[in-house]
């Protein structure tokens, strides 16, 4: 193995020292169409299992290092890969691949439909499955090399480069497999789940037969195309799932009796599945299921080889809603205890349980959110997760001890921190942020010692003027704490009077201000700030890890605290004596886009300048799940509706607003602008308006650039 020095482990990817000059910042950069101003990184950074070696990818060689050398070893060069790959008649790679390590003396990667696997002893790479072209939610089990995948509506597998058909439907409204399932909300991002072993593959049967199907729009063609999608509004009829479980043995498949509940409030039925988790032993599946409300969760225990409901562990409810994100995390193999994690409290924390549904525990308590649970250590005794518990708008590392609950802190530098640790317990990679710093990376013992730097923090914007930024809190009409983030122009001058631009989002599931890299601000608005605008975020009920009180606020009735706590940093503003009071914008997407046009319509006068893309303009418009779980239905909250109803304050309308959509748009469909179109033609209100064709709820690659030219331009022309 060639040997590299510690120091060298650093500065292979550190930019030589550059004199400071005053660049500013271009559209190009404010796009993020510029690699170099990234912070540095360690590519594919992970632990080698079972080992103290860690690994990580520069100039496409694998590059090792551990706690007791201080040198760093090169284990393997892309250029070796593909000799052996040449040898086998493969196509070779023109990068190190994206790398899994079955164990620690073999990895396995992917190049175009097959999966090899890379062994070190035997210094060889093999074929060990492959799977048509052009297939979609490619899910490979890391046992077997068996790889699931769908094509169309129908789920397959591979078996040593020979298809199967899981399924044969060829109603395509019933879908297999999909990720897609309850539109991805809690937390669903796949539709397989392979068992711990790799014998079975336990999978999503969905049903949107007697969903409504809402046209979109093609016009690439000479005549354009109608493209259906299945979108349940809220209120209307939402797909029905089951859960299949196929035998790769037997190949033969049983469903989960789902449909059964066990539940004792003869009120609730089963509408939505999530948090699928496997037993260690492949006996048993658990489901989080939820009613239609969202206000009842039961875990359900499963026989996973006949699909016979055995038993609901526990219950959880609540008067807004409850909302299971997590997986069951089941402790180093034991199949009899799991973590689970719960806001049943008020703030997301740690439980641990039995199979049988016994608490045997509360891991975690207080004031304060975990942010992600990581693992345990080899013992099963010590778990490692994130938190935010001395700062709402940091993520330090801690380890609970499960015999004696006592929680210690383990990483001490302020910011947003970042975990990998080894599977003994003893190791941890940490990569940090803060306003301060773009990224370090560090090994630290247990106890959080620093052993060594493997990237030293550098910062990429060093050649370019910047407006300084600050966070700060303010109080709102409840005296609760608002997190806040002003970027001052470049070359601020306080005797100077400056235009301000509020950027928006405020919704569920978004915390903008964080003790990270440009404080979350990221480099589009840090361009505005070049430009010579003052930049204004706040963090506003509604929003996250502030618990369940601070996010339920907004519950039934959107758009209302949401917008009061906005006013308060509005208020803020115009105390200030650098800022123009006059000449005020805003701008948000999404659920930004509907804050930023009810402040508009619901403030006239306030703002002079309004730019938002993809708003919900009205919530009955909007989707099931996420609808539902904030708003319930139109029929039960006909009040609530109402007043989040955008289309009631058009009348309002004072100022310039531009208002951008996207024609393939299948999370916020069109309708929603263009109804809104409609209503100021009715009102006698002018307002501007722009489609991006052939994109969906964003606007990506290339053509951001003109979006966020336009946005610019827009509030150029017109604050």
């Amino acid at each position: 193995m060639q040997r590299f020095s510690a120091l060298l482990c650093v500065a292979i990817i550190m930019p030589l020292f550059v004199l400071a000059q005053s660049r500013l910042l271009t559209i190009d950069d404010a796009s993020n169409m510029n690699s170099k101003l990234n912070p540095a990184n360690l590519s594919q950074l992970q632990w080698c299992p079972g080992t103290q070696h860690y690994v990580f990818v520069v100039k496409n060689c694998l590059v090792q290092g551990s706690a007791t050398n201080k040198n760093c070893d090169t284990l393997l060069r892309l250029r070796e890969i593909n000799l052996r790959l040449r040898i086998n008649n493969q196509d070779t790679l023109k990068r190190f691949p994206s790398i899994t390590f079955n164990n620690a003396d073999e990895f396995q990667f992917t190049n175009g439909n097959k999966v090899f696997v890379y062994d070190f002893i035997k210094n060889t790479v093999s074929v060990e499955n492959s799977w048509p072209q052009n297939v979609e939610n490619l899910d490979i089990d890391h046992t077997k090399r068996v790889v699931a995948y769908t094509s169309e509506n129908n789920l397959y597998i591979s078996v040593d480069g020979k298809q199967t058909a899981i399924s044969e439907e060829k109603n395509p409204g019933i879908v297999f497999g999909s990720g897609r399932v309850h539109r991805n909300e809690f937390g669903i991002d796949k539709g397989t789940f392979w068992s711990p072993k790799g014998n079975y593959l336990a999978f999503y049967r969905m049903d949107e037969t007697m969903v409504t199907d809402y046209p979109l729009v093609d016009i690439s063609k000479r005549i354009a195309i109608v493209n259906p999608t299945k979108y349940p509004m809220a209120g209307m009829t939402s797909h029905k799932v089951t859960l299949g479980i196929y035998s790769i043995a037997d190949a033969k498949t049983i469903y989960l009796q789902t449909d059964f509940s066990g539940i004792t409030d003869p009120g609730s039925q089963i509408e939505y599945l999530t948090c699928i988790s496997w037993s260690p032993d492949e006996k048993y599946i658990f489901i989080a299921c939820l009613n239609r409300d969202q206000n009842f969760m039961q875990l359900n225990k499963y026989d996973a080889l006949t699909g016979k409901y055995i038993k609901t562990l526990f219950t959880e409810n609540n008067q807004a809603y409850v909302e299971p994100l997590h997986a069951l995390e089941f402790l180093n193999g034991d199949s009899e205890k799991f973590i689970w994690q719960s806001r049943r409290d008020g703030y997301n924390h740690l439980y641990l349980y039995d199979t049988q549904g016994a608490l045997i525990s509360q891991l975690t308590k207080g004031s304060w959110e975990v942010t992600q649970f990581l693992r345990t250590d080899e013992s099963g005794s010590r778990l490692f997760f994130l938190c935010n518990k001395d700062n709402p708008i940091e993520n330090q590392l801690y380890v609970t001890n499960i015999n004696n609950g006592k929680i210690i802190r383990i990483t001490a530098t302020p910011g947003t921190h970042i975990a990998k640790i080894s599977d003994d317990g003893k190791l941890i990679l940490d990569s940090y942020s803060s306003t301060d710093v773009a990224r370090q990376i560090e090994l630290l013992d247990m106890n959080g010692k620093s052993l060594r730097v493997l990237l030293a923090n550098e910062n990429p914007l060093k050649d370019y003027k910047l407006g300084t930024t600050s966070i700060f809190t303010l109080k709102n009409e409840n005296n609760t704490d608002l997190y806040c983030r002003l970027i001052k122009p470049v070359d601020f001058n306080p005797e100077k009077r400056y235009p301000v631009i509020i950027y928006v989002y405020g919704g569920p599931h978004s915390q903008l201000i964080t003790n990270s890299w440009l404080g979350g601000g990221g480099l589009f608005l840090n361009y505005l700030a070049s430009l010579g605008y003052l930049v204004f975020t706040l963090d506003n009920r509604g929003t996250s890890n502030r618990g369940l009180e601070f996010e339920q606020a907004i519950f039934r009735n959107l758009g209302n605290n949401e917008v009061s706590d906005q006013m308060d940093g509005v208020n803020y503003l115009k105390s200030l004596s650098f800022v123009d009071s006059t000449r005020i914008g805003i701008n948000g997407w999404s659920y930004g886009g509907f804050m930023t046009i009810s402040m508009f319509l619901k403030f006239p006068g306030t703002f002079k300048v309004a730019v938002c893309g993809g708003p919900v303009i009205d919530w009955k418009y909007y989707e099931v799940m996420y609808g539902e779980r904030y708003m319930d239905t139109p029929e039960s909250n006909p009040e609530g509706y109402d007043n989040a109803c955008l289309l009631n304050y058009v009348k309002n309308l004072k100022g310039k607003l531009l208002i951008i959509h996207d024609d393939q748009d299948n999370t916020v469909v069109p309708q929603n602008s263009l109804s809104f179109l409609k209503k100021c033609v009715d009102e006698g209100k002018q307002v501007d308006f722009f489609f991006y064709p052939g994109h969906e709820h964003n606007v990506r690659g290339k053509d951001r650039i003109h979006l966020n030219q336009k946005m610019v331009q827009y509030f150029q022309d017109f604050l």
